[in-house]
């Protein structure tokens, strides 16, 4: 812990072993942090990884990797009490390499990739809490960690600590995140036969499924469930703001047991026995909560600087290519011999300007317009399944009759106006 790296990466997660990986493949000399007793014992993400951004660090990583099931099929419920509306898409090509997603157990892909980083050069050092990062003449030099003698020191510290970032805040990059900026993601692992599984979810062997959950799966709270197929189990789970439990007084492991009691998810999970519990904070605030991510010798890479796409429920993806764009900006910034804030804002550059910052900026209204307008998730999903159940049940009523029916029960014309215009402004919002 005495000598000097080229970096130092503080967090093995996605986006700091992604970072890792390619700077020790790139001939640079990196210490990489964990304060867990191995990558992935204290991450949580909903369980799903995406190929492309993987492959680019990891080629045909997916022949050797601990993944679970190749996702064949998405589907998105819109709950109501004792109703759903699910629409989705399945498709045969998702289940041929090089495939489009894979449900994982961050347990078993995190230590895997970490050995990946490993094999390329990086040292990794596990149950090792960075308390501060070391300032000298306005340059981040390197961190101070809980061992003893514990100062190590690097050109560069890159910052990869998760949403609560303490560290980036005590630099100044940001301030501390208010509850309609963060979510709780409170998520179990169910044992379940691996044939049950496929007749439950109409899976043929090796193939997955995922079922992403809204509405009455949050008690109307601006978040979403999922529940995700893997090998011999299943992950459930539930995410909301935390502004949201706060204001309802719900406690996280209340809304977990309601969405796998609820009748359109119990018999999925029937039978099933629970393994794990995990519960883990999500940034949700996006674009508009993104503070500095570039200083004199130091870059915040993956949660760390909000990088999650709340709408498209992503985030491992823009993890790893933060990751991957901040060690190719050090190891230019190594060739260079210049690690000030002007050489590594490359960094800022190359991910505001590439489809991570692109869908950043796309969405950087939505969680704060559906979080100050509710009745999106308890008002009109409910209407959304009345009328559905109207319109679908045959008991003698002319289809004319129905919809006649289902447009008076919209309300009166000042509450059609209203419901239109609310329409109007999710559809600006996300388009």
């Amino acid at each position: 812990m005495s000598e000097k790296f080229d970096c130092i990466v503080v967090g093995a997660g996605p986006a700091g072993i992604s970072c890792a990986h390619e700077l020790a493949k790139g001939g640079a000399k990196v210490l990489l942090l964990e304060r867990g007793e191995y990558p992935g014992s204290k991450n949580v993400m909903g369980g799903v990884l995406y190929r492309k951004m993987m492959e680019d660090i990891v080629p045909e990583f997916y022949k050797e990797a601990p993944l679970e099931r190749p996702v064949v099929e998405q589907r998105f419920m819109m709950m109501d009490k004792e109703s759903a509306v699910t629409f989705g898409y399945k498709g045969m090509e998702w289940a041929k390499e090089p495939y489009n997603n894979f449900t994982v157990l961050r347990a078993k892909f995190d230590q895997w990739f970490a050995s990946k980083a490993v094999e390329q050069g990086a040292v990794l050092v596990n149950e090792t809490v960075v308390l501060e990062c070391i300032v000298e003449d306005g340059k981040v030099v390197g961190v101070k960690t809980d061992r003893p003698n514990g100062e190590v020191y690097a050109d560069v510290v890159v910052l990869a600590d998760g949403v609560n970032s303490l560290l980036a805040q005590s630099l100044g990059f940001h301030k501390e995140y208010q509850p309609d900026e963060v979510a709780l993601a409170t998520m179990e692992v169910l044992k379940l036969d691996k044939k049950i599984i496929e007749d439950r979810f109409n899976l043929e062997e090796n193939q997955g499924c995922t079922i992403e959950l809204f509405g009455d799966a949050t008690k109307g709270i601006l978040g979403t469930g999922f529940l995700y197929t893997n090998k011999d189990s299943l992950s459930i789970g539930v995410g909301t703001l935390l502004s949201g439990l706060i204001k309802h007084k719900i406690k996280p492991y209340e809304l977990l047991e309601y969405v796998k009691n609820h009748p359109m998810i119990r018999p999925y999970i029937q039978g099933s026995e629970s393994q794990e519990y995990l519960a883990h904070l999500i940034p949700e605030g996006g674009f508009k909560s993104m503070g500095r991510i570039v200083g004199n010798g130091v870059i915040v890479i993956g949660d760390a600087s909000q990088l999650v796409n709340a709408i498209h429920r992503e985030g491992s993806n823009l993890a790893m290519t933060s990751g991957r764009y901040a060690a190719e900006t050090i190891l230019l910034a190594k060739q260079a011999g210049d690690f000030s804030e002007n050489m590594l804002d490359t960094y800022r550059m190359r991910l505001m300007s590439g489809f991570v910052g692109q869908d950043m900026q796309k969405y950087k209204d939505s969680t704060h317009h559906f979080n100050k307008f509710p009745q999106y998730f308890d008002e009109y999903i409910p209407m959304l399944n009345k009328a559905a159940s109207q319109m679908f049940t045959v008991d003698g009523m002319s289809k004319w009759e129905k919809q006649k029916k289902i447009w008076s029960d919209l309300g009166s014309g000042k509450e059609k106006m209203k419901l239109a215009r609310d329409m109007y402004r999710a559809w600006k919002v996300i388009k």
